[in-house]
């Protein structure tokens, strides 16, 4: 199969152009170009920036694509492109029409409206991300940038928690804490407001680990599942706890979504609710 190297197409938008890349590029994934050189010119607000780039475009003989949905300057573009000569798709426009057309309503013209509508969702990607990148101690210096840092011995749900939590927009990092592993120095500089302490009652975790080794067919029996050591890993916790005087969780017999409603609660005591 032959393959060809597709002309430069300018994609000018009114936003940030990532509406007509990504329509350009999965219409391109249907044919056999070798790559598809596409150069995004966002927040075009004029004739003169307009008329800047249907030259360049004239001039090295590329196309152009747009998104803009402001009806002056698509209707400038479109004369200023047939002046030059210059191929030009409205990406937009198009379905615009047809959903007017469907609905019998006028769009709003206004740019940038789809970020505006995506900003929760970019968060909550954007946290899922954060919270996987440092959960159980990984990186140290992210519990300087999360909006929690959660902190506990082993099968305390930090992990979970984490996950759910970011699911609602806030970046989690998570330390494990064990008695023989000192905390990392960056925990002490932690707003002591975005720290959570998570216990439980030695019987629960002794049967949560119990478990947990019997899955990983390992002797139920280690000392990770006995009181004795459970004990000794609680009062460490606990020890730590007091010394960062941070709000302190009890996770026995709770849902992972009871406890991260307690853990909201905290966090709306001490910040202001996100949008």
């Amino acid at each position: 199969m032959t393959t060809n190297l597709l002309p430069t197409i300018y994609i000018l938008s009114d936003s940030v152009g990532e509406t007509g890349e990504s329509l350009l590029r999965a219409a391109a994934s249907q044919f056999p170009f070798e790559r598809l050189d596409i150069r995004r010119m966002p927040y075009i607000h004029s004739t003169e920036e307009i008329d800047e780039w249907v030259q360049e475009a004239h001039d090295h003989q590329a196309a152009i694509a747009y998104t803009l949905v402001q009806p002056n300057l698509k209707s400038y573009l479109e004369i200023k492109a047939k002046e030059k000569d210059v191929l030009c798709l409205d990406v937009m426009g198009p379905t615009l029409e047809f959903l007017h057309t469907i609905t019998d309503l006028k769009p709003k013209n206004e740019p940038g409206l789809i970020r505006k509508l995506d900003n929760a969702y970019f968060r909550r990607v954007e946290a899922i991300e954060f919270s996987v990148r440092y959960d159980d101690g990984k990186e140290p210096r992210g519990m300087l940038k999360a909006d929690l840092v959660l902190l506990g011995i082993s099968r305390t749900s930090k992990t979970p928690l984490s996950m759910y939590l970011a699911n609602r927009g806030l970046k989690v990092a998570n330390l494990p804490l064990v008695p023989e592993v000192p905390p990392p120095p960056e925990l002490f500089q932690v707003h002591r407001e975005n720290l959570i302490g998570l216990t439980i009652d030695i019987s629960n975790l002794n049967n949560i680990r119990r478990e947990r080794l019997v899955s990983m067919g390992l002797d139920s029996d280690s000392s990770y599942a006995q009181d004795l050591r459970i004990q000794e890993e609680l009062e460490y916790a606990q020890g730590l706890f007091r010394r960062l005087r941070c709000p302190v969780i009890n996770v026995s017999n709770r849902a992972i979504e009871e406890t991260a409603g307690k853990i909201w609660q905290i966090y709306w005591g001490t910040h202001k609710p996100m949008d």
